[in-house]
C-alpha cells in the first residue's frame, strides 16, 4: 500500500504515526493490517484510527518501549490548568501531542469511569480530586464520598471541615455503610429540590447566575438565599452498592443524574465493568461523558463507551474519555498516595469551618412511629423542644439540634413525639413540618392538660 506522506508525534505511552494514503487507497484496506503492524513492530496493543476526525489522515498508534509517567504536579502546573475559566477544572492528564488537558466536570456535567481491577481507576479519581482541590476554594466546592471498599478515600478525612459535606448525624465524613448511602443520595435529592425552589425565587436558570446574584447583594438572606457550592458526589466500586441495595441506590441516582447539573450537584461513579444490571440504561444515558481505562473484550469496551478500542490499551493510567461525540487518548496522571496524604494534611492544618458542610436531614417514609406514646415514655426535654419549636414557628430537627444541644437521633426522637401529641404535622420530604399550635400559652395549656 502507497502513502503520500507521513509524520509522527510522540507521546507519554504511545507515538502516534498520521499518514496520508495515495489516491485510491481503501481505508478499510489499512484497516485490516493491524495485526501485521504488529506483528512487524513486535508491539503491544496497535490501534489503527481511521480516518482522524477533522485531520483527514490515518492514524496509526504504537506503544513506546519505555513510557513516561504523566506527574501530577507538572498538570497542575501548566498554564492550561491554571489560566483555565472553567466552573470546575479536573487536569486529568496528557494526550498523544504531549498537551495537558482540561476539561470542566461542569460542561460534562456526570462522569462514568470503569476498568478492569489494577488499571488505574482509584489513582484517576485521586487525580479529579486534587485537581479540584488545587482549584476551589472550600466555600465553592464540596465533596460526598462514598467508599464501599473502605480503604480509597479514607485520605480524604483530613479536609472533613474544608471540603466535606454529611449527613447531621454521621460521624465519619467518609460513607461506607450502604444503609448511610441511601439515607445520604435521598439527602442529595432534597438538597436539589430545595436549591432549584431557590432559584425559582431568584429567578435564575443556574447556580452559576444564582451565585453572581446573590455576590452582588441583589438576594435578601433572610428570605433563605444562600451562597451555593458545588457539590461533587464520588462514588466508588458502585457495582457493589447496586449489590447490596439495588433499587434504594438507583432511583436517587437517576433522579440527581437527571436534574442536579443545573444546580452544581455533578456525580462522578467508578465501576469496573458497566453492564446493564448494575447501570441501568436511564441513568447512562445521563452520562455522555465516560473514562475507560484498559478493559479485557471489545465486548466490555462497548459496554463502557459504546464503541471499541479499550482493550487495545496498555493499562497503569491509559484510558480513552469519550466526551459524546470525540473519542481521545489521555494518560492519566499518576499521583500517589502519600502525595494525596500530604496535601489533605496541610490543608486540613490551615483554619477551616466548624464542622463539615451540612446535608438536610432525610427522614424515610413513614419514619415517625405510629401509635401514642404515654407520658412517661416521653423525652425529658419534651416540653422545652415544644416550647422552642412553638416560639420559633418551625418543626425541624436540626433547631432542636441546635437550641437543646442534643444530638441528631434524639432531637429526631424528640420531633416523632412532638408529631403524636399534635404539636407539629407530619413529614412533608424537604419542606419543614408545619407548627399546629398558634403560639406559647396555647402550648402551656395543652401541656398542663397532659400533666393532669
Amino acid at each position: 500500500i502507497s502513502i503520500s506522506n507521513i509524520k509522527a508525534t510522540i507521546g507519554p505511552t504511545v507515538t502516534l504515526y498520521e499518514i496520508i494514503p495515495d489516491a485510491g487507497v481503501r481505508i478499510s484496506k489499512i484497516k485490516n493490517l493491524e495485526d501485521d503492524i504488529a506483528l512487524s513492530l513486535a508491539a503491544l496493543g496497535i490501534r489503527i484510527i481511521a480516518p482522524i476526525p477533522g485531520r483527514g489522515t490515518i492514524g496509526i498508534e504504537v506503544p513506546n518501549s519505555n513510557p513516561d509517567i504523566v506527574s501530577m504536579r507538572a498538570l497542575i502546573a501548566s498554564d492550561k490548568f491554571n489560566n483555565s475559566e472553567a466552573a470546575l477544572p479536573i487536569a486529568i492528564g496528557k494526550t498523544i501531542s504531549n498537551e495537558t488537558y482540561v476539561f470542566d466536570l461542569a460542561k460534562m456535567p456526570h462522569l462514568l469511569m470503569a476498568g478492569a481491577t489494577g488499571q488505574g481507576k482509584s489513582v484517576g479519581l485521586n487525580a479529579m480530586l486534587i485537581s479540584l482541590l488545587y482549584r476551589k476554594h472550600p466555600s465553592q466546592l464540596k465533596f460526598v464520598l462514598v467508599d464501599p471498599k473502605k480503604v480509597e478515600l479514607t485520605l480524604f478525612n483530613h479536609i472533613e471541615r474544608h471540603y466535606l459535606a454529611k449527613l447531621p448525624d454521621s460521624e465519619d465524613p467518609i460513607i461506607t455503610d450502604t444503609s448511610k448511602v441511601v439515607e445520604t443520595l435521598n439527602s442529595l435529592c432534597i438538597e436539589m429540590d430545595q436549591r432549584y425552589d431557590l432559584l425559582k425565587e431568584a429567578q435564575c436558570r443556574n447556580i452559576a447566575e444564582y451565585n453572581k446574584k446573590f455576590i452582588r447583594r441583589r438576594l435578601n438572606p433572610e428570605e433563605g438565599h444562600r451562597y451555593l457550592p458545588y457539590i461533587v458526589l464520588v462514588v466508588d466500586e458502585f457495582a457493589d452498592l447496586i449489590m447490596t441495595a439495588g433499587k434504594e441506590v438507583e432511583m436517587p441516582i437517576a433522579r440527581l443524574a437527571q436534574l442536579a447539573r443545573a444546580i452544581g450537584i455533578h456525580l462522578i461513579i467508578a465501576t469496573q465493568r458497566p453492564s446493564v444490571n448494575i447501570i441501568t440504561g436511564t441513568i447512562k444515558a445521563n452520562f455522555p461523558a465516560r473514562i475507560a481505562f484498559r478493559v479485557t473484550s471489545k465486548i466490555d469496551s462497548r459496554t463502557i463507551l459504546d464503541s471499541g478500542g479499550a482493550e487495545q490499551l496498555i493499562g497503569r493510567g491509559d484510558m480513552l474519555l469519550s466526551t459524546g461525540n470525540e473519542l481521545i487518548r489521555i494518560q492519566c496522571g499518576f499521583v500517589d498516595t502519600p502525595e494525596v496524604e500530604e496535601i489533605c494534611e496541610f490543608i486540613g492544618s490551615q483554619q477551616g469551618y466548624s464542622n463539615a458542610f451540612m446535608l438536610p436531614e432525610y427522614t424515610p417514609e413513614g419514619g415517625s412511629e405510629s401509635g401514642h406514646i404515654s407520658d412517661e415514655e416521653r423525652d425529658d426535654m419534651f416540653a422545652d423542644a415544644a416550647r422552642v419549636i412553638v416560639m420559633h414557628q418551625q418543626g425541624s430537627t436540626s433547631l432542636l439540634q441546635r437550641k437543646l444541644k442534643v444530638g441528631y437521633n434524639r432531637a429526631g426522637r424528640i420531633i416523632d413525639q412532638l408529631e403524636d401529641a399534635g404539636i407539629i404535622g407530619p413529614f412533608e420530604g424537604s419542606k419543614a413540618r408545619k407548627v399546629l399550635v398558634p403560639d406559647e400559652m396555647s402550648l402551656e395549656q395543652m401541656l398542663q392538660k397532659g400533666d393532669t
